[in-house]
């Protein structure tokens, strides 16, 4: 067997773990978030002590990303995931058992969902650079497509099965099971083989490692504009879909359970939006991914009419396989275009923009209702994704992003116009 048989029987490897590893800790994480705001809840807490652990848990998140990508860019990245599964087992095992001892104070849930959050800064940027470096290029979209399926699938299972869970038993057990996803899941990614993957080269220090990782997205004008893009279009969705969208279903819709419909018929979009980005390719990756986010404006909107509860629904659905359109574009994009070394650090400033803005906007969301009145304030939120979405693609490079495949693949493809990378050559004709 050959160097190159052996790497990509490595990867494959790998890709299996990683995908196996998402799926069980999905199927715990998810059921556990409900978990948590009861466990807040029936300690005696509030709609704002709910808010309060919420926070505490995207607080670190948000400060320790970037340096959780630079990092897993210095040490092995299964070591780093390893690592962080292990912080959310022992925090996820220690808040289940004060919640089943009925004991459990609000500086505790805190401060535990705290570490679960550092965890989690430190997990994300190592996971995503090992998923994209555990695939080839021939097969990386149809990879990328069927894992983000799977997670989709685990967490629309895990919230299922987290609901029935609390319905039954205290939601302390659900922790319990969390903790132990995190242990199995920890397992099994301490098995990959780094193996194939270049040992890393010594660097600065980590401020060195930091400006090398912001180079990368600064030298790339579609990077950091989708980047920017995304830090308005997740923060306006989140206040949309968490604060917006709750009030206008008591209001307006007849309660919970057409906004559980609707959240679930996104989710069965996601799925579906996967199955179809493992079959099709866009040439122009980015081009295709960034179309279809105009249709995320469609809910913010929806819920400003507000529309019937099955036009919602459909709405949502649509919605889910549009975006899966564009996280799997994205990922093939990235995997593309990032040289191996900095995946973690370019995954990190990536992670870091989606969420920096999001604690402020659901924070801003009561009272920007106050003064504007909510239907108004959802109709900004469509507009704010329109507006930032066709500035994004007044970039060049945005549009002219071009899937490099196989020889095979291209020529029958026929001509297609020349993107330009960091470096300045033309994008098209280096063949990976």
């Amino acid at each position: 067997m050959t160097s190159a048989d052996t790497s990509r029987a490595a990867a494959s490897r790998n890709y299996g773990l990683l995908t196996a590893a998402a799926v069980i800790t999905g199927l715990g994480t998810h059921g556990a978030l409900i978990a948590a705001a009861f466990a807040v809840l029936e300690s005696g807490g509030g709609a704002g002590d709910v808010g309060l652990v919420a926070a505490a848990r995207t607080a670190p998140l948000v400060l320790f990303l970037l340096i959780g990508g630079a990092v897993a860019d210095r040490l092995p990245r299964h070591r780093v995931m390893v690592a962080a599964n292990a912080l959310n087992c022992v925090s996820q095992a220690a808040f289940a058992w004060l919640v089943l001892s009925g004991d459990a104070r609000l500086w505790q849930m805190m401060l535990l969902t705290a570490l679960c959050g550092t965890g989690q800064a430190f997990f994300n940027p190592a996971a995503e650079g090992m998923l994209l470096s555990s695939v080839t290029g021939e097969q990386a979209a149809k990879a990328f497509a069927f894992f983000r399926m799977s997670m989709h699938g685990a967490a629309i299972g895990g919230a299922a099965l987290g609901g029935a869970m609390i319905a039954a038993m205290d939601p302390g057990w659900v922790l319990a099971v969390d903790a132990a996803a995190f242990a199995v899941a920890g397992a099994l990614r301490a098995f990959l083989d780094v193996s194939h993957i270049p040992d890393r080269t010594g660097g600065g220090g980590l401020l060195t490692d930091l400006r090398d990782g912001w180079r990368e997205v600064a030298g790339r004008p579609w990077l950091w504009a989708v980047v920017l893009q995304f830090s308005v279009v997740v923060a306006v969705v989140g206040a949309a879909e968490a604060v917006y969208g709750p009030l206008v279903a008591r209001d307006e819709l007849g309660g919970a359970r057409p906004w559980g419909f609707a959240l679930a018929a996104f989710g069965v979009g996601t799925l579906l939006g996967a199955l179809l980005m493992m079959r099709w390719k866009p040439r122009r990756l980015l081009l295709a991914g960034t179309l279809c986010v105009f249709p995320l404006a469609l809910p913010s909107a929806s819920l400003a009419v507000p529309v019937p509860a099955t036009v919602l629904c459909g709405v949502m659905f649509v919605t889910g396989v549009a975006i899966e359109v564009f996280g799997v574009s994205w990922m093939t994009a990235l995997h593309q275009e990032i040289p191996e070394d900095k995946l973690s650090r370019v995954s990190a400033y990536d992670w870091f923009g989606s969420v920096a803005m999001v604690p402020l906007a659901t924070a801003a969301a009561g009272p920007v209702e106050s003064l504007v009145g909510r239907s108004q304030a959802l109709w900004g939120c469509a507009a704010l994704i329109v507006v930032v979405t066709a500035g994004v693609l007044l970039v060049p490079d945005v549009r002219n992003l071009t899937r490099r495949g196989t020889v095979k693949e291209m020529v029958a493809a026929g001509p297609v116009p020349p993107t330009v990378s960091a470096e300045g050559e033309g994008a098209v004709g280096r063949l990976g």
